[in-house]
């Protein structure tokens, strides 16, 4: 890459360059695992679609190892790269709502809590996860479960079309009508077939939520887990509810005494009025012992999204291991139990999100995101402030996780894995695997976009 080519590639573009050395170069490289470092020899900061077709075919043609940003939000730091060229869309941020079909369309850098301040003013919402400052960009791509998904599905459900630039430089769009193909594999095949420039949403009715923790004593685990387990799926599609194991997170509204407290606690959105809310909920605090603190009001929903924004915040020591969970037997619970008895300090935690409801109404086949016969998605992180943390957190989570997968799945939602090699990848997407092989061959045959859970080019 010498000083004459870098400078035609600057002249043409319109977003800012960055390389190491320049003002704030470490700033804008940084993610949010912070134990994740990495240094890439260009950032391209794009600016619009055309950007990123400069972008593209400019790595392409210099060689270079091309990783594309969003928010930088993947655990284990695939929106970025060491020595090559990382394609920052974060400041792509445009975001339009069309109240009279309903939809959303938004831009690369856009993070879900943009998302849901835009379509609140409407009173409607996009189903996406649980942390307001996660990217909306990878969250799609992997699929996208959170609090809304039991009553409108993954986020990729209600995904209706893409504008995407592809590893040749061509721009085209993708829906049930046009490229029929990389739709397909877009709703939950992640960053592998091209850079995703502009997605439109199917928005839904949401305002306010009743929403909010009640949390235990990590004692009375084993009886909430196997209640919990039995109550899902009769609960009204309206309720997302997903179980933690963890300690309470130091926040101004709950009684310092609470601190650090080892717990299990049920998280719980209900889509609808406070009254109907208190109703359904009454069946979890007649059936289930008195709690610790019982968290649950009405509010707006971005304002419940963003709950967790200043308990997890950009720069923690993130170590984190999922999978799909179809049963949560008695033996799985008493694992469960065995690991958290060891939670370290701080911010670590177990949460099976529910991924059954509205979910389980596509079927596995109908695009990339093919665990619909699953009934949670469960995560393990070790999380802490403290680098010097990193290695202890890290080791309980891989203890924990070895422990119970023998109980899951084979795969896991791809946004919830490190770099865990081939297999996990295949067996993530199971029988959609060789369709999505034979996809990418198609669109990116050279296998430019990598720098992700990769899914291998095969032959048609």
């Amino acid at each position: 890459m010498n000083t004459e080519t870098l400078n035609q590639f600057r002249d043409e573009f319109r977003g800012r360059t960055v390389e190491p050395g320049d003002t704030n170069y470490d700033e804008i490289r940084a993610l949010y695992n912070g134990m994740i470092d990495k240094r890439p020899r260009l950032i391209a900061q794009c600016v619009d679609t055309a950007d990123v077709v400069k972008a593209v075919q400019f790595g392409r043609d210099q060689g270079l190892l091309i990783a594309v940003r969003g928010c930088g939000h993947n655990g284990p730091g695939l929106g970025s790269c060491d020595d090559g060229l990382l394609v920052d869309l974060s400041a792509m941020k445009g975001i339009f709502v069309d109240p009279a079909s309903a939809t959303v369309r938004a831009q690369p850098g856009c993070s879900q809590g943009d998302l849901d301040h835009a379509t609140h003013a409407y009173g409607l919402a996009v189903p996406a996860g649980v942390v307001s400052t996660t990217g909306i960009s990878g969250l799609t791509l992997g699929g996208g479960h959170g609090h809304l998904s039991r009553l409108h599905g993954l986020t990729v459900d209600n995904l209706l079309e893409t504008e995407v630039v592809l590893a040749d430089g061509r721009v085209v769009t993708a829906n049930i009508n046009q490229n029929e193909d990389l739709f397909w594999a877009l709703r939950g095949g992640g960053g592998n077939f091209g850079v995703v420039t502009s997605f439109l949403f199917q928005a839904h009715p949401v305002k306010n939520v009743y929403a909010g923790p009640i949390f235990w004593d990590i004692s009375e685990a084993r009886q909430i887990m196997a209640w919990y387990r039995d109550f899902l799926p009769t609960a009204p599609r309206q309720l997302g509810m997903f179980l933690g194991l963890e300690r309470i997170p130091a926040l101004p509204l709950i009684p310092e005494e609470l601190w650090n407290r080892p717990v299990v606690d049920l998280v719980s959105c209900y889509n609808g009025p406070e009254d109907e809310g208190i109703e359904v909920m009454r069946q979890v605090r007649e059936s289930l012992p008195e709690p610790l603190l019982d968290g649950m009001m009405q509010m707006p929903y971005p304002m419940w999204q963003s709950v967790l924004d200043s308990v997890l915040p950009e720069g923690l020591q993130w170590y984190w291991k999922g999978d799909f969970v179809k049963e949560l037997s008695d033996e799985a619970i008493e694992t469960h139990l065995e690991h958290a008895a060891r939670l370290p300090e701080g911010l670590s935690l177990m949460h099976l999100y529910p991924i059954n409801g509205a979910v389980h109404d596509t079927a596995s086949d109908a695009m990339a995101w093919s665990c619909r016969d699953s009934t949670w998605s469960m995560v393990i992180a070790g999380i802490d402030p403290d680098p010097e943390n990193a290695e202890a957190v890290t080791q309980w989570a891989r203890n924990y996780w070895e422990a119970v997968h023998p109980f899951n799945a084979g795969g896991a939602y791809i946004n919830f894995m490190m770099e865990e090699g081939d297999e996990r990848v295949q067996a993530t997407y199971g029988p959609n695997y060789p369709r999505l092989a034979k996809i990418k061959a198609k669109y990116d045959p050279e296998n430019l976009f990598r720098v992700n859970q990769n899914i291998q080019p095969s032959a048609c």
